[in-house]
């Protein structure tokens, strides 16, 4: 019965920011880790960051480190995604995803259960 939904997606130019939200409910998430995925048609779906909902432990993609900053707020349920010094390459349809937390899981390639509808991110030139 989770369910995630994803907001803030849109048009901007390069070197814009954006900042996603995914608002989640149905269920308590404190023993989950919350991730962001995306895909550009194409393309194969890749990891972009993940964080532990109760202790808050950051993970990135090595190539968008520094560019992207994930971040939650419990008391809203929400996670998010700031995304800044955005280039035409990270055009792509933006999902989150949550997973029941395992330290013997690599969550930047797998272990999520539930996956929202994603939102849509152009970048261009």
């Amino acid at each position: 019965q989770a369910q995630l939904v994803e907001s803030g997606g849109g048009l901007v130019q390069a070197g814009g920011s954006l900042r996603l939200s995914c608002a989640a409910s149905g269920r308590t998430f404190n023993n989950y880790v919350m991730g962001w995925f995306r895909q550009a048609p194409g393309k194969e779906r890749e990891f972009v960051s993940a964080i532990t909902w109760s202790g808050g432990t950051r993970y990135y993609a090595d190539s968008l480190k520094g560019r992207f900053t994930i971040s939650r707020d419990n008391a809203k349920n929400t996670v998010y995604l700031q995304m800044d010094s955005l280039k035409p390459e990270d055009t792509a349809r933006y999902y989150c995803a949550a997973g029941f937390y395992s330290p013997y899981t690599d969550y930047t390639k797998r272990g999520y259960d539930y996956w929202g509808q994603g939102t849509q991110v152009t970048v261009s030139s």
